[in-house]
């Protein structure tokens, strides 16, 4: 049987749908209320994790340091430190997953926590079923640190080996000096590395496949969640907000000017576009 997180406490539904990872790695929940913690434990393991639980911020920083994490999630909450200050430290290290948890109904608590690096946020209450989902989708995305060749591999679209054979690479996306692989993951400004969250790659990565077409926030929100939301699902005000926030992180990491924007150009009222090629 599943279980609905929440602060009134659990209520029961049933054990489909369980998405089990293979080998996905090492999972940290850092949570000060026991029975959640408890229980997103149990969530997570049954997703193939090896899990480790924190009651507070900072012996949670260290379990990721230990026992560098794939996935951590966190909670806004915590008796030491807040959930905001463990994200900070944890990015000052870490290249994990991270999922914030945040009160019910509290849209600065969603907006904060994306503002700060993390990689996606659930409200309480959440059903176990939705964060097994999510964090399905970010392994579906994996985030890759290049070595020296994989690095070499953007400047061109092809290679030649030593017997003089073209051997294919995979494609690579420009635009005004931005360069960005998605087999590896990797994005490159006028040659040097740029990190960045899952969704922030993800959204990058639609806007430069679309050439130049606007694309709605509704459009750019799927794009970010994914499989779980199909064309008919609501998208709701939080959800494009959530978009704008995402796009002004890439922009400052991008050192960009929105007024006089090199990559990606805001289409008012509607969404945005990637900027026109230089004749």
């Amino acid at each position: 049987m599943g279980v609905t997180v929440g602060r009134g406490g659990p209520s029961r539904w049933g054990s489909a749908g369980v998405v089990q990872v293979s080998d996905p790695g090492v999972a940290v929940v850092i949570e000060d209320d026991a029975d959640v913690r408890n229980l997103v434990g149990a969530v997570l393991k049954q997703s193939g994790f090896d899990v480790h639980t924190a009651p507070d911020g900072r012996s949670g920083v260290e379990l990721v340091r230990s026992y560098e994490a794939t996935v951590a999630t966190v909670d806004v909450g915590l008796p030491d430190i807040d959930g905001y200050e463990v994200l900070r430290r944890l990015r000052g290290f870490s290249t994990c997953y991270v999922v914030m948890l945040t009160s019910h109904g509290d849209e600065l608590d969603t907006l904060t926590a994306l503002q700060s690096g993390a990689d996606d946020y659930l409200t309480k209450p959440f059903r176990p079923r939705e964060l097994r989902a999510r964090i399905a989708a970010m392994l579906r995305r994996p985030r890759v640190v290049p070595d020296a060749g994989e690095s070499a591999r953007i400047e061109g679209a092809s290679s030649v080996g030593s017997r003089g054979e073209v051997r294919a690479v995979s494609p690579v996306l420009e635009h005004h000096g931005l360069a960005l692989d998605s087999s590896t993951r990797f994005v490159a400004v006028d040659g040097c590395e740029l990190s960045l969250t899952r969704s922030e790659f993800d959204l990058l990565n639609e806007m430069l496949r679309s050439g130049g077409a606007v694309r709605t926030k509704a459009d750019l929100v799927r794009v970010v969640r994914g499989d779980r939301y199909g064309q008919d699902t609501y998208i709701s005000d939080s959800d494009e907000r959530a978009i704008e926030v995402h796009v002004g992180n890439l922009r400052r990491k991008l050192d960009e000017d929105p007024k006089t924007p090199r990559w990606i150009q805001t289409v008012r009222g509607v969404g945005y576009r990637l900027t026109p090629v230089s004749p």
